[in-house]
């Protein structure tokens, strides 16, 4: 066997198993309660150490509707970047530095809770190799958080409860040219005041944790086909003793500008979603079917996804986006 053929595949081992690890030991808020497609679309809104990984600016758009909740969040990130001139007739040169940043705007409903909460997200990327083709990076976002609840049918004591509160997430995350891994924990300080004993008065907020592990197939390079299988562990502080029952396979496939794929959940609910990108346009959906029994009957989670991705080298204007 040959040692250093699989110094690569060692790494990526030892660093899954270092993330895991951390994940299974770490004490540890949700923000929003959905779209449940950023999972999918904009993953840094769970690990802010994801901003500034691509090498492009992106702002997007989701909005999720599902009975009477709804949600839409706006969002951006992108790699701090500067151009150095170039030597004689050369075109200038684009040179990334290890600073992320992005932030996020939001509005959730959820039953008689409503939250408006604004975010700001900064990480820094620490090369690897000498190619700078893998990075450790690590991310914190703050973010404040204002919620109305609005208990009218418990009589015009109690109409409105108004909550501004701050919070903040902290991630770490590893990418490379194939294989990426990631550990964070959102709404670290938890929910801002407890609920009364009927639970009457509670934000539907709870601190939460996640960690993700994915590597990309290459299928065929002509064609630009590429398999992405991985995999989401989401739990809670009340769901913490029970990680493999919240353990989701997630499986994109690559076809050139377009993008589809499906996850399973551990609650038996199954979710399919598409995104194609135009040249600097992208436009996605995302469809979970709910669990149906005959005591039990919830309508689907039907979200959408806009948004642009712009590259900063005006000397490549006719190139595509990366995904």
């Amino acid at each position: 066997m040959n040692l250093k053929s699989n110094v690569p595949f060692i790494e990526r081992v030892l660093l899954t198993t270092v993330f895991f690890s951390a994940f299974c030991i770490l004490q540890g808020q949700q923000t929003p309660l959905s779209p449940v497609s950023y999972w999918i679309f904009t993953p840094y809104i769970y690990n802010p150490a994801i901003v500034g990984s691509k090498d492009f600016l992106s702002i997007g758009v989701n909005a999720a509707f599902q009975g009477n909740s709804n949600t839409q969040l706006i969002s951006g990130n992108t790699r701090i970047s500067k151009t150095n001139s170039g030597y004689f007739s050369s075109s200038d040169i684009l040179e990334f530095k290890n600073i992320g940043i992005g932030g996020s705007v939001f509005k959730d409903i959820n039953g008689i809770s409503q939250n408006i909460g604004i975010s700001a997200s900064f990480s820094y990327h620490i090369p690897l190799n000498k190619a700078n083709l893998s990075f450790l990076s690590f991310g914190v976002t703050v973010k404040g958080v204002y919620n109305t609840l609005d208990n009218d049918s418990i009589g015009p004591a109690h109409s409105f409860k108004k909550t501004f509160f701050p919070d903040f997430d902290l991630g770490i995350y590893y990418y490379g040219t194939s294989f990426f891994t990631g550990l964070s924990s959102t709404n670290i300080l938890g929910n801002p005041w407890k609920s009364d004993s009927l639970g009457i008065f509670k934000i539907p907020i709870s601190r939460q944790y996640y960690f993700t592990a994915g590597y990309k197939i290459l299928l065929s390079k002509s064609m630009n086909i590429v398999l992405e299988p991985s995999v989401l562990i989401f739990v809670n502080d009340s769901t913490i003793r029970k990680i493999s029952d919240n353990i989701n396979p997630i499986i994109k496939l690559y076809l050139e500008d377009f993008c589809f794929g499906t996850s399973f959940h551990s609650d038996r609910k199954i979710s399919f979603f598409a995104q194609y990108r135009y040249p600097r346009l992208y436009v996605g959906a995302f469809y979970e079917l709910p669990e149906k029994t005959a005591f039990f009957k919830k309508s689907p989670i039907v979200e959408f996804t806009v948004g642009l991705n712009i590259q900063p080298d005006k000397s490549r204007l006719s190139n595509h986006s990366h995904w």
